[in-house]
């Protein structure tokens, strides 16, 4: 090997060591990220599909382990109620649950042995069945859980006379149908059960033997429960001036109800 690069080699050597020694021989260190681990707590969630109007078995759910910041407070939790699961044995689904969704218990209602229809009713309403076709029943495109108004149709002398009867009303059934399955979109049935007030069913009962009825399926965007309370403007106007549709001839008029 020739001398110069000796020189080199060695020099490279010196600065090397130099280098080793002045960074106190210790590799470079690297930073240590700390992840504090999340609060979590568990809640009881549906271990799979609960339709409406199943009993709730204890297969049906299980604790899940849940964000403690994102458990809210109508979440059933394991700390404050342990023997939960054993607790709603036997309850009714009053509205479906999805599997991994949070179990809470205003979806719930303790059956004590009645039917399920009775169980899915709201407190103080009732359940009243009425005649519907494919004509009546907007070509079978309403669906339980649908809002409907009932609309009257009778003869008086040579003409027919309409009039809205019932707004804004839950359908509770189609036939035997009580909820939506496998995305289905259309349900011909021949009779209808909706959700009434006592007063209301007395209307639909008198009703019935009046002349025959029609449901008319409501728009989403004002069948919302935040909206059932306020009139839209037409609803106003046929309340203030008490006016029924008339039908006579193929001519429609408006006249006032008696």
């Amino acid at each position: 090997m020739k001398p110069a690069r000796i020189i080199v080699l060695a020099i490279a050597l010196c600065a090397g060591g130099l280098a080793f020694m002045l960074s106190g021989g210790e590799p470079p260190q690297v930073p240590v990220q700390i992840v504090q681990s999340q609060d979590v707590v568990d809640i009881l969630v549906a271990k799979s599909e609960i339709p409406v109007g199943r009993s709730v078995l204890p297969e049906d759910v299980s604790w899940a382990p849940w964000p403690s910041k994102a458990a809210g407070p109508l979440y059933i939790t394991k700390s404050q109620r342990p023997n939960a699961i054993e607790d709603l044995k036997g309850s009714v689904a009053r509205a479906p649950f999805v599997p991994g969704e949070p179990i809470r218990e205003e979806k719930l209602v303790k059956a004590d042995g009645s039917g399920f229809m009775s169980a899915i009713l709201s407190a103080g309403m009732r359940a009243i069945s009425t005649e519907i076709s494919a004509e009546s029943g907007a070509g079978g495109f309403i669906l339980p859980n649908d809002r409907v108004d009932v609309i009257l149709t009778r003869r008086e002398s040579d003409s027919f006379l309409s009039e809205t009867v019932l707004r804004n009303v839950r359908v509770l059934a189609i036939d035997q149908t009580v909820e939506e399955k496998n995305g289905q979109k259309v349900v011909v049935g021949k009779t209808a059960t909706i959700e009434l007030s006592a007063r209301q069913a007395e209307t639909l009962a008198l009703s019935r033997q009046r002349g025959t009825l029609s449901l008319a399926l409501r728009s989403l965007a004002d069948a919302m429960p935040v909206n059932a309370g306020k009139k839209k403007p037409e609803e106003e106007n046929e309340r203030a001036s008490g006016s029924i549709n008339v039908v006579r001839f193929g001519v429609t008029s408006t006249q006032t109800a008696r």
